[in-house]
């Protein structure tokens, strides 16, 4: 469970992105943020995994007290939690295979380490997972002769083989066609029925969060403006998350 207890975030700069956040979202929850840019979305997921300290309040995750974590302790509690991001974050010139193996990177011990050997139930994990993204035979293929649809499902690979109890996506489909984004839409969903592992990403794409999430929050000005269920937002709800009422009456 992810629980944030009047968190606030405020950057050394001055800027307020997150205030009075109070939410909970239980385990094998399919969650989307929405917002305007700069509403702070993707300081409120990078809170989660300790990307961002948070300023007050309280984040606890699983009963761990996100901000008493340090150095050690923030590598072991981050092993559950993956990450997907909207550039990928990948090594273009190493083949699928490689680029899901580097997450396992942390748990290899002495040489096998320090010259990038892996087991063979790292490479076994490996191949489960690019088969559960449905890229198995993309396996020994250079990443850049890739699509970016085919790009993101590496990503979603390589956090998947790591077994995580939740995954963090900032923006996944961003950058990708309306067919590819509802692929990948597609895999994350399949992914949160079959394992139940809590998936809370942030989206542009509202027909898509109310298309595949279960439950939305928008947030506006670093404030919760809605929490609910998908199928009960309504276009008033949407022009409040947005800013549009205020916008209609100074025109």
């Amino acid at each position: 469970m992810i629980k944030f207890d009047n968190v606030q975030k405020v950057y050394p700069n001055g800027t307020t992105a997150l205030q009075n956040i109070d939410l909970k979202i239980e385990q094998g929850e399919f969650v989307a943020i929405i917002g305007l840019s700069g509403a702070g979305k993707s300081t409120l997921i990078r809170c989660i995994n300790k990307m961002h300290d948070i300023s007050s309040g309280t984040l606890t995750v699983n009963d761990t007290n996100v901000s008493t974590l340090k150095g050690k302790e923030v590598r072991i509690f981050r092993k559950k939690i993956g990450m997907i991001f909207q550039s990928f974050n990948l090594i273009t010139r190493s083949n699928v295979l490689k680029n899901v193996l580097v997450s396992s990177v942390p748990d290899l011990k002495g040489w096998r380490k320090l010259l990038g050997i892996f087991t063979k139930e790292d490479k076994i994990q490996a191949l489960d997972a690019l088969d559960k993204v449905g890229i198995l035979d993309k396996a020994y293929i250079r990443v850049d002769q890739l699509s970016g649809g085919q790009q993101q499902r590496v990503a979603l690979a390589r956090t998947l083989a790591r077994n995580p109890e939740i995954i963090l996506a900032d923006e996944p489909v961003a950058s990708l066609d309306p067919v590819t984004a509802k692929s990948v839409m597609n895999d994350l969903k399949r992914i949160n029925q079959e394992t139940n592992v809590t998936i809370l990403l942030n989206i542009h794409h509202v027909e898509l969060a109310l298309e595949y999430c279960d439950r939305v929050i928008g947030i506006r000005q670093g404030r919760v403006v809605y929490d609910g269920s998908s199928d009960k937002i309504t276009q008033e709800t949407l022009d409040e998350i947005y800013g549009r009422n205020e916008q209609a009456a100074k025109v």
